[in-house]
């Protein structure tokens, strides 16, 4: 490796591991994250000098960048590995940043979490893996337990701004939450990892990194496997998860690098379609009821259950072509088969459901950039082509045999094409000005089988119909960052986002759609100042966000939704964030948000968004010991009462602030003994204090129940109670 060393044109002082992780993420960082330098500080700027990285950049638990252009977070390896518990899903990763917050109420990593942005529920940001966007095909919703579990992430960025026209994905008006898989090392480890915790929780994992091998040590490896099982706080909700990922690098050349990303998932869960008991249930069983052991009962576990497999692969080569040219390319292929059944409220032969929700997603994500005295230019195409089939039957939940004709059948395919270029002018050496436009392109291509007119009818005796539609729209964007000083920079950003309408709107008699709705469009404004220094840093930021013709989903109970035209949203607010070196080890991170997600038509909140929300995070770090107490505080939010689709009542259900407070402690022992190289000891509270706040009215027990006039059929999601986890991991 040193004589490899000797000849790579980044110099021959970068360490080796730095050189292949280097070129793989160079483009993909300065695309899908646009995060370059968390803390660069260079006291002599203009210089040559090397960089420094301020001591408070080095302990935050999440913090923006320099360089950034938008309003961001990044959230390090550190946080994952030492402040989620070990069977956290992607949630959790993201989970104390400002302005975002998601609770399972079968508890951490046992339920399909979704995040709540800004004041927007999941379907309005686009989430990457590795710059590549994945998300459901018939909206744009994802799905944190069976996708990328903690242990295979490497951290986050989070970038809270509708992102600039090389930011691809749909629904990127309100943000961009981009995961990133985990760094290879430069030395050969084998880890194994046993946790045990609350509701018979059990976690084994093993994790091998070869280090550098092969001719020059050009070559990496680290393989993933666990298995994940657990009760579940909730009465029967009992969970099973089984994962793997492997990631391999190759420095095929001094300036080309070869990467390659795989991961399968399986999960199989006793979760019910109905993800919340009523007051009523609740009252007479606890905080923790969700379902039945009596098979008497509709709600018996026995007659609801997932079986999901995912899987995600990519292929990339990031290159530099010289002359001041990069290039990332990367192919990508995922699958979502989610093969669901679940029962109703009564037991009779079509009162259960036999559901399938499945796609296979495939594409190229290229990205082209140049570097010139002028400054830089960046070009690339994303392609995107997605196969989906779903359906739903009724069936008997006692013996699973569907009836002939079915609530809907359907096939669809999805084409995504997003031609993209930017160019950051460097007026100055301190002042960067980008304009940029992206180009928009959607269509579908829908077969209808006939169904008992539970979507579009019995189509006059045809065995099916087909129809199509396209939307596309034009997207400009223009941002200005300025470094004030070597440690102080400020950014102004402009842009525009769309999301297309959810697959559901052709869930009319005969698929028939006159006029095909428009995509929303949306339009976005911030500002924002990112300042460090050795003890303190600071991110501030103000934003307003335009969405129109917002779209609103409405589930039947049986699984059915639909959606309404609920009028434009706008979402306007400051946000901060910031660490303080404390002194001895400590450290403590604050954040807040404080703002607004309104209907422009009446002034009423969007359900579930925050007027404000709040992190305290006390870390310590001192020899052995890694230790954090975190709490998150949600201010007062509202639930609709749509029980009447016709006459949806906004803020029916008020829902009081609640707070969630963690605790985790780790201790590592250096070379304990003859047969370990290391081993690391991690304990884990969730919900210190065991609150059981509401979090949420799920589904109105009446068309006129509210706060003021609660039913007693009201479905709530709750807080799961505390839990608490002890984990033990040996390297070898």
């Amino acid at each position: 490796m040193k004589g490899f060393l000797n000849h790579v044109r980044f110099g021959p002082t970068i360490p080796a591991c730095f050189v292949i992780s280097l070129l793989a993420s160079t483009i993909n960082t300065t695309y899908a994250a646009e995060a370059t330098d968390l803390g660069t500080v260079d006291a002599n700027y203009g210089s040559d000098a090397a960089p420094t990285v301020p001591a408070a950049a080095k302990t935050a638990l999440s913090q923006s960048s320099l360089d950034a252009r938008s309003a961001q977070s990044v959230v390090g390896d550190d946080f994952v590995r030492n402040y989620t518990s070990p069977i956290s899903d992607f949630s959790q990763v993201i989970q104390m940043t400002p302005g975002l917050y998601n609770y399972s109420a079968n508890g951490v990593g046992l339920g399909d979490t979704k995040t709540t942005f800004r004041g927007f529920a999941d379907g309005n940001y686009n989430m990457t893996f590795d710059g590549i966007p994945f998300q459901d095909t018939n909206g744009v919703s994802h799905h944190s337990w069976v996708w990328f579990p903690s242990q295979f992430i490497g951290g986050a960025v989070v970038d809270r701004s509708p992102g600039s026209a090389a930011t691809i994905g749909q629904a990127t008006f309100n943000g961009a939450i981009n995961f990133l898989s985990r760094d290879l090392e430069p030395q050969q480890r084998t880890s194994v990892t046993g946790s045990y915790g609350s509701w018979d929780t059990k976690l084994l994992s093993v994790e091998h990194e070869t280090g550098q091998f092969g001719q020059d040590g050009r070559q990496n490896l680290m393989i993933n496997a666990q298995e994940m099982k657990s009760d579940g706080y909730q009465t029967y909700n009992a969970q099973q998860r089984t994962a793997a990922s492997i990631k391999y690098q190759n420095v095929l050349t001094d300036d080309t690098v070869l990467t390659l990303f795989v991961s399968r998932l399986n999960l199989k869960t006793n979760t019910p379609n109905t993800k919340g008991p009523t007051r009523a249930q609740i009252a007479q069983f606890g905080d923790n009821y969700l379902m039945s052991g009596d098979p008497s009962q509709a709600n018996y576990y026995g007659y609801n259950f997932y079986n999901i497999d995912t899987d995600f692969e990519y292929i990339g080569i990031t290159s530099n072509l010289g002359n001041g040219w990069k290039l990332d390319d990367k192919l990508y292929s995922y699958r979502y088969w989610n093969k669901q059944n679940y029962n109703g409220t009564t037991i009779n032969a079509t009162s259960a459901t036999d559901k399938l929700n499945s796609y296979r997603t495939s594409g190229n994500l290229l990205r082209l950039s140049n570097e010139s005295a002028m400054g830089t230019f960046r070009t690339g195409l994303w392609t995107d082509y997605a196969k989906s089939y779903r359906y739903q039957i009724p069936s008997n939940p006692l013996t699973w045999v569907d009836a002939a004709v079915p609530n809907f059948n359907e096939r669809y395919q999805t084409t995504t094409v997003q031609p993209f270029a930017e160019f950051e002018f460097k007026v100055t050496d301190r002042l960067k000005i980008t304009p940029g436009i992206k180009y928009a392109f959607y269509k579908q291509v829908y077969t209808h089988l006939a169904d008992n007119g539970g979507a579009v009818g019995n189509l006059g005796g045809a065995a099916s119909i087909d129809n199509s539609v396209t939307y596309h729209d034009v997207l400009p964007s223009l941002d200005a960052h300025y470094l004030l000083q070597p440690n102080w920079s400020i950014y102004a950003q402009y842009g525009t986002g769309d999301l297309i309408p959810p697959t559901s709107v052709f869930d009319v008699p005969n698929a028939q759609v006159s006029t095909a709705p428009k995509p929303q469009y949306a339009k976005s404004y911030q500002t924002g100042t990112v300042w460090k220094s050795d003890r303190y840093t600071l991110d501030f930021d103000v934003y307003y966000t335009r969405l129109d013709g917002a779209y609103t989903a409405i589930s039947d109970g049986s699984g059915n939704v639909t959606y309404y035209l609920s009028g434009t949203q706008i979402s306007k607010g400051i946000e901060a964030e910031g660490n303080v070196i404390l002194g001895g080890g400590f450290n403590i991170y604050l954040n807040g948000t404080y703002g607004s997600a309104k209907y422009a038509n009446n002034n009423k909140w969007v359900p579930g968004a925050p007027k404000d929300t709040e992190t305290l995070g006390l870390t310590y770090q001192r020899s052995a010991w890694d230790l954090g107490v975190l709490a998150k505080r949600v201010g007062k939010t509202y639930s609709d009462n749509a029980k009447n689709t016709s006459n949806v009542i906004n803020e029916a259900f008020t829902i009081d602030p609640f707070t969630v407070t963690n605790l985790f402690a780790n201790y590592t022992l250096k070379t304990p003994g003859m047969f370990f190289k290391q081993a690391k000891l991690q304990f884990g509270v969730n919900n210190l204090f065991n609150k059981h706040n509401i979090t949420a009215v799920l589904a109105a027990g009446s068309a006129t129940s509210s706060s003021a006039n609660p039913s007693s059929l009201d479905q709530l999601a709750l807080l799961p109670g505390r839990s608490v986890s002890t984990s033990l991991t040996l390297d070898f």
